[in-house]
This record gives C-alpha cells, structure tokens and sequence, in this order.
C-alpha cells in the first residue's frame, strides 16, 4: 500500500510538531547530565544496555496499547536494524565513554557537529551535492572542534580519546538519521522507536554482565538515573523526535538540536557543577556557527 503525503518542507509543523520538539530538545540535553552523573557507577557499555533495556521495555508496552504496528518491508526492516545499531547501540556507547573523560557541556558541543556530517551523507547518497555554504561552514565548524580539542590541554576537558569518542558519536548520530527518514514515511514513528531500541538493547547484551556487578554496587541515585535515561531522553524523546522527522524536512529539524548544548551546559551548571573551558566554549560557538552556515541554503 503507498502513502502519498505533501512533502514535508511546505508544511507548517503544527503545535504538536514543535512540541515534539521542545520535548526532544530538553530530554536530549538533560541526557548528557544525566549520564555524567552516573558515569562513576556504570561503565559505558553496561549504562548504554540499561538505558536501552529500560527504554525497549517502556516502548514495546507503548506499542501494544497503541496497536499501531505496520508489517516493515525487507528494506524497511535494514533501515530500522541500521538505525538500531548505529545510533541506539554505537552511539550510546562511545558517548557513555566519551562522558567519562569530558564534562557534559563540551560532550553536547563536540556531538553537536553531527548536522554537519548529515549534510555530507546527503550530498554523497541522496543526491544533494556540495554547495559551497556546506564546505564554508564544514571548515568553520573543524575549527570549533580543534579549539574545543586545545581547551585545557592537560585537563580532562581536552582528553584526545575523549573528542574522537564524541565525534563517532556525531558520526552515529548522522547515519542514524539518514536511515531513519525513509523508514518513517510509512512505519508508525513509535515502532520505529521501539524496533530500533529494541536491535540497540540486543547490541549491547555483551555488557549483561557488566550491567549485573554495576547494579549490585551502584547507590539507589545512579540506578534512577540509569531508569530516567531509559525512559525519558530515550523512550520519550526518540520518539518524539522520530515523530516530529516524519512530519518535518530533516534539515529543519536538525538545526533544533542547536538548542542542546547551550541548555546542557545551564543544566551542568548547578547539578554537576561542571563549566567548560572559556576555550571550550568559544569553540563550541565556532562549531555551531560552522553548523549553521553549512545548512544556508
């Protein structure tokens, strides 16, 4: 059966749409606090798995209420399963790593530079091209990051592995996007969240172990915390954001998350008392001013 449907640039998001956002917005933010204040308690790959099993379980009880489920075609279900180990699996993990040698606020800046590497996979598979605001604003944004990598030289703000980690987190964040439009212009957005939380908490069943010994020695605080990740920035905002991508252009989209870093670092702020390095900070402005430039038409 085809769906036709206007095409998502000429339709003006209504309320609900942007509220999916505003959602999307804060619980991604409230993420990268979060998983900094549990990350002495939970290794990076045992918290990737109980967020994700948390979030699975909320979801898959979402669905079944819902009775919303759509039989996925072949490709489909790759898109859906690439999305699931791409983005829920691989990016949950190496940002998990990456917050256990950088403050919260640096981590949302350095992932932030993923709607840049979103428009390069557009210009390379779907066809888009190079324009030239996109190579402007690539080299703006490189420029953020080195700085944001010199911040601090000799502190745990300017951990090389650290930087490299956030940036395959970008990397995942991007294919993830680029795989989940096209599955979304048929499948429901919440079985598109659940199935693809589901493939992510599956990656991760390596660390069952890990997540056992972390759960038995973790306080009540870090094991909340490890629920609140499941159920809010994963369950509730993946799927609102996979909600609003299906109802707006991705690009549009893409440049909400802008938002995110400087929201994480207020949050960081009195919960963690965590501040970048003034460097840092400039850094993350050039980075995001690269983004912005790089999506110009």
């Amino acid at each position: 059966m085809s769906v036709s449907a206007v095409p998502d640039h000429r339709v003006r998001p209504s309320a609900t749409v942007l509220a999916a956002v505003v959602v999307t917005v804060a619980a991604w933010a409230s993420a990268f606090v979060a998983i900094r204040a549990v990350h002495a308690h939970f290794s990076a790959g045992s918290l990737a798995l109980g967020r994700l099993a948390t979030g699975a379980i909320a979801l898959t009880i979402a669905v079944l209420a819902t009775r919303t489920w759509v039989r996925p075609t072949a490709r489909e279900w790759a898109q859906v399963v690439g999305v699931g180990v791409v983005w829920f699996g691989l990016y949950n993990v190496t940002l998990n790593a990456a917050e256990q040698r950088l403050d919260a606020g640096t981590s949302a800046m350095l992932v932030n530079v993923g709607p840049i590497l979103i428009a390069v996979l557009a210009g390379i598979f779907l066809g888009e091209g190079f324009p030239r605001s996109l190579l402007i604003g690539a080299g703006v944004a490189f420029g953020g990051v080195l700085l944001i990598g010199f911040a601090g030289r000799g502190g745990a703000s300017a951990d090389p592995l650290g930087v490299a980690l956030c940036l395959i987190s970008a990397a995942a964040w991007a294919v993830g996007v680029t795989l989940q439009k096209p599955a979304l212009r048929r499948l429901p957005a919440l079985q598109v969240t659940q199935m693809a939380c589901v493939v992510g908490m599956i990656v991760t069943l390596p660390f069952a172990g890990s997540l056992a010994d972390d759960l038995r020695s973790a306080p009540a605080g870090p094991i909340a915390g490890v629920i609140y990740l499941g159920l809010v920035p994963t369950a509730l905002a993946f799927g609102t954001w996979a909600y609003a991508l299906a109802n707006m252009n991705a690009g549009r989209l893409g440049v909400t998350t802008y938002l995110v870093p400087p929201l994480t670092i207020l949050l960081a702020w009195p919960i963690l008392s965590e501040t970048p390095h003034l460097l840092a900070l400039a850094g993350g402005a050039v980075a995001l001013v690269g983004v912005a430039l790089a999506r110009r038409r």
